[in-house]
């Protein structure tokens, strides 16, 4: 119970919600660290996974190559990418935010996987009948993808976007081992300095953080989703093939 007074103890010190190393502070360079990640994620993953799950062309291929990415230990490869890429952001005069840089890499790379197998899997799964429908209306290869097969997806594209919100969020803790910002600081800071009470609220408010993210994309996927559509997302875990999550 001692500890955990030590924790209330923490969070009530004005001193950790104020300055740079106070929470509102660390709490927005996590969302800045996590937001640009998964929207770069999305604007690379969405069209190539339209275009696989449309033309049906390389789908084993993408899922195979998604799936060895999440199988892959998050750490290493946030420490590969950084490792890589932070000498070139160096080189191009980014060097104030090389670590920041290298690490929205790595979690582009880590974001990437769910979101392409989620699109091209539920893309490619598109009733027959309705693209043939939309065919006898008309319509073009491009016009059925956005009009048909996009829509009628959106459960399952949405519940990859989920899935890779989540995990960039939990993920984007480790950027502090590379020196960037963010929530983590609190832990790897914590660590060092041998203060116990500072890892457990840091790991405590990622967890909330990676929580009410969850929350938050149900939400907007039930918002966006049509009622005739919506039990498409209950099923999409068991459309969508799994690998091993990577681990820390």
């Amino acid at each position: 119970m001692e500890f955990f007074g030590e924790v209330a103890g923490w969070f009530g010190d004005p001193a950790n919600w104020s300055g740079q190393d106070g929470i509102p502070a660390r709490l927005g360079e996590h969302l800045v660290l996590s937001i640009i990640p998964l929207v770069g994620a999305i604007l690379i993953a969405l069209p190539i996974g339209a275009w696989i799950g449309h033309t049906g062309r390389f789908t084993n291929l993408a899922i195979n190559v998604a799936n060895v990415g999440r199988a892959i230990p998050s750490l290493a490869i946030l420490a590969f990418v950084a490792i890589v890429s932070q000498p070139f952001f160096v080189m191009i005069g980014l060097r104030s935010v090389a670590s920041e840089a290298a690490t929205i890499v790595a979690l582009i790379a880590l974001a990437i996987p769910p979101i392409l197998t989620n699109t091209s899997i539920g893309i490619g799964e598109v009733d027959d009948e309705m693209v043939e429908a939309g065919r006898g209306m008309g319509m073009r290869g491009g016009q059925i993808l956005r009009q048909v097969e996009l829509p009628v997806a959106l459960p399952i594209i949405l519940v990859g976007i989920r899935t890779a919100a989540v995990q960039v969020v939990a993920t984007a803790t480790l950027g502090a081992v590379v020196a960037t910002g963010g929530l983590g600081r609190y832990i790897i800071d914590g660590i060092a300095q041998r203060r116990n009470e500072e890892v457990f609220a840091g790991a405590l408010i990622v967890a909330l953080l990676s929580i009410l993210t969850e929350l938050a994309f149900t939400a907007i996927a039930r918002a966006a989703t049509s009622p005739g559509l919506a039990g498409q997302e209950t099923t999409a875990a068991e459309t969508v093939p799994s690998a091993p999550a990577g681990g820390v």
